[in-house]
């Protein structure tokens, strides 16, 4: 299954690559950010892209998911230090990404919502129908998410699902991870030596390992029945209780103060999850927490508050100030810049060869041309205040006001600035929408050719799996269909053989269902192997039992030394159980869904050489026995004979051959129907060249002392033929 994980990098969402990485799955990320350098767990692709990046489409075209959980509450993207800010950038980010997954409209969207979502107190568990009370921009902007994710449902027809998760709390390795409540109180004991708790406060803790198998049962059931669950401990426990687990382990001196504060009880319901996808939790919050102040301890670097110095008066005016500063340069300039063109505009009034030249005209079309229209106007006035000072060194203000002239000049200088400001300004924003333009579409190019360089990365890795890989169809196809080239005889023997090369476990057997209650050991590949003995009654092993039932893979995750490891039943085309294939050491690491799916496609190969070994030994019954007797045919026990020899000779099983002593004029008959009343089910009697023989099967030459004694206590002499002395081979079968 490909698994999209959405969010930026913590210890959450790298349980969850962890997790679906172990139990098989192809794991992608989508980090949310350019940068490169977060500390996430090793995915098979990664793509650091942002959620509002226009190749969001083309992302998740490439990895054709079939599953996609987006952090939510638990993106460590936003930090939430500017909630108004990370509420536009948070909504944005989730409308493309449910819209990019709407256009794909492929496989399951899981949306991460928390406890936030309710902020007033209530004395009931909180059910998902009841309505969010959100207080404040983060919890309000959560409940919209939901609100959402639930009208793309609808609307779009699309699987998605929100699972709330209360009071989820984890280690932290460093002080910027430490949100939750459990590790905001470990830090004020570590800084403080101190701890306020609200004794009004209450709520229940979810460690992640737990969040993180209820979220991996919800992402791989079939169906779920609603779109919304809770995911809670149910474990209700004071903020004065924790206070005291972590002064236990803080030490004497640090000391709790429980104050009355607001009442406050939150605790979410998980009755609707757990009576859909079950209910079990294997962390203890007193050992976590124990962990949790255990670290803080030995990486006091980590976790030390670093004050940052306050900045002073010159800095913080300079830093809030800065824009006006970098706005009133331009006009000190072109103050700075109108006093030598003032000079030079009186200078050349008088002059013979300057007195055409107009100073001023120039000065305005400079700044015109260099900062655009507005510099032009503040230009135009400072040389309309240049003009008429200097005109008024020969005439009044009164005549300058009444000569044309005056009026004329101004126009003109006013004009000309303003045109050419204008012009220079459309020609600068056209420039810049350019640029703009080549910088996103060169932004474009680059995602397009990251992506193509992740697709073709994707695509090595994929030829190299499907032609390398141990474990792939092709190898299983080519080393299961080697079966076929075996005897009927042989089939089940070296099946044993060919499962444990294929699961890489030295310790496999397989048994054949006798009957509704036995099944009889036929072969193993190890004395470890055979520890449940040569007969099992399987359906006594209920745990076990109740998996393989439902045409289920049985995996021993609780470790019980009396199970397998791994477990499967093949059933025959009437739905009877026929044969248990036994695994009884793997690797952990091992134990996964994907190994459990590959010993399905293998149990299903060998069933078809099982079923055309078991049909061919069938059609020949009538023709292997003798008739009207349990004794088989010289030709038709050579080769079980010579099968079980070889099996011995390479692990696979245990067999002892007695040989019935004949005395003159016995009847070969009358013996072989008392004979065959003490045998097994399992046990092998046929005519060979020197007479009567009898093949104990998965039986040692201790074990077949009792079978031994059991025939003289009747009256038959056997004895017992070692190996290569009267073995019949297949040559010799005429």
């Amino acid at each position: 299954m490909n698994v999209l994980l959405i969010g930026g990098s913590g210890s959450l969402i790298n349980s969850l690559i962890i997790k679906f990485k172990k139990e098989g799955h192809r794991v992608y990320l989508l980090t949310g950010s350019r940068q490169d350098k977060a500390p996430y767990q090793k995915v098979f692709e990664r793509y650091n892209f942002p959620y509002d990046c226009a190749c969001l489409n083309e992302i998740f075209e490439s990895i054709n998911m079939d599953l996609t959980i987006f952090m939510g509450a638990y993106d460590t993207n936003y930090k939430w230090t500017n909630e108004e800010a990370d509420a536009v950038q948070y909504s944005s980010g989730l409308m493309n990404i449910l819209m990019s997954y709407a256009m794909k409209n492929r496989g399951r969207f899981i949306y991460l919502s928390s406890d936030e979502v309710y902020s007033l107190n209530s004395e009931e568990d909180i059910v998902e129908n009841d309505p969010p009370t959100p207080i404040g921009v983060k919890s309000m902007l959560l409940a919209q998410a939901e609100e959402m994710c639930e009208s793309y449902r609808i609307s779009r027809e699309r699987d998605i699902m929100t699972l709330r998760l209360d009071h989820v709390y984890v280690v932290p390795k460093r002080r910027s991870e430490c949100r939750d409540k459990v590790s905001k109180l470990c830090l004020e004991a570590f800084d403080n030596k101190k701890i306020t708790a609200n004794e009004n406060s209450k709520y229940s803790l979810l460690y992640e390992t737990d969040a993180v198998e209820f979220i991996y049962r919800a992402s791989v059931a079939d169906t779920h029945e609603e779109s919304i669950y809770n995911i809670s401990s149910c474990r209700e426990k004071t903020e004065p209780e924790v206070a005291e687990i972590i002064k236990k382990y803080c030490g004497d001196d640090t000391r709790v103060m429980s104050l009355p504060g607001e009442k406050k009880r939150i605790i979410l319901s998980n009755k609707r999850f757990s009576d859909e996808f079950g209910k079990q939790y294997y962390c203890d919050d007193e050992g976590i927490i124990k962990n949790i102040v255990r670290t803080m301890m030995l990486n006091k670097s980590a976790f030390r508050d670093d004050e940052v110095k306050k900045k002073s008066f010159i800095d913080r005016v300079f830093k809030k100030g800065g824009w006006l500063v970098k706005a009133l340069i331009p006009f000190v300039e072109n103050l700075i810049a109108f006093i030598p063109f003032f000079l030079l505009n009186n200078r050349a009034t008088g002059s013979k060869y300057f007195a055409n030249l107009d100073f001023y005209l120039i000065y305005v079309l400079i700044f015109a041309i260099v900062y655009g229209q507005q510099q032009a106007v503040f230009s135009a006035v400072l040389a309309t205040i240049g003009y008429c000072f200097r005109q008024m060194y020969t005439k009044s203000g009164f005549e300058l006001m009444l000569d044309t002239n005056t009026y004329l000049w101004i126009a003109q200088i006013f004009i000309l600035g303003l045109v050419v400001g204008y012009m220079r300004d459309q020609i600068t924003k056209l420039k810049r929408e350019g640029q703009e333009e080549k910088e996103f579409l060169s932004g474009q190019l680059g995602d397009m050719r990251d992506i193509n360089s992740s697709n073709v990365r994707v695509k090595d890795a994929l030829e190299t799996q499907l032609v390398n890989q141990n474990d792939s169809i092709g190898k299983i196809y080519s080393i299961t269909s080697a079966l076929d080239q075996r005897s009927p005889e042989e089939v089940l023997f070296y099946a044993a053989d060919m499962l444990s090369n294929l699961v890489k476990s030295k310790d496999v057997a397989i048994y054949n269902v006798v009957n509704d209650d036995y099944a009889r050991l036929f072969s193993a590949t190890s004395k470890k192997a055979r520890v449940l003995g040569n007969s099992v009654k399987y359906r006594e092993l209920a745990s076990m039992y109740d998996v393989l039932a439902d045409h289920k893979v049985f995996i021993n995750r609780k470790m019980e030394e009396n199970l397998p490891m791994m477990a499967n039943m093949i059933f025959d085309d009437d739905d009877r159980p026929q044969t248990i294939l036994m695994i009884w050491t793997l690797p952990w690491e091992n134990m996964t869904l994907g190994q459990a799916n590959m010993l399905v496609v293998i149990s299903a190969l060998i069933k078809g050489a099982v079923v055309r070994s078991t049909r061919y030994l069938q059609a020949l019954q009538e023709k292997r026995y003798i008739e009207g007797t349990k004794i088989l045919e010289p030709d038709a026990f050579g080769p079980l004979l010579s099968a079980f020899q070889n099996a011995e000779r390479d692990g696979l099983a245990e067999c002892v051959l007695f040989r019935i002593k004949l005395k003159p004029g016995d009847n070969i008959y009358s013996i072989g129907e008392k004979a065959a009343l003490l045998l097994r089910q399992t046990d092998i009697m046929g005519m060979a060249e020197d007479g009567l023989q009898i093949l104990l099967a998965n039986t040692t030459r201790a074990d077949s002392e009792f079978v031994e004694k059991r025939f003289a206590n009747n009256g038959i002499e056997t004895e017992i033929v070692e190996d290569g002395v009267v073995c019949l081979r297949p040559d010799r079968v005429s």
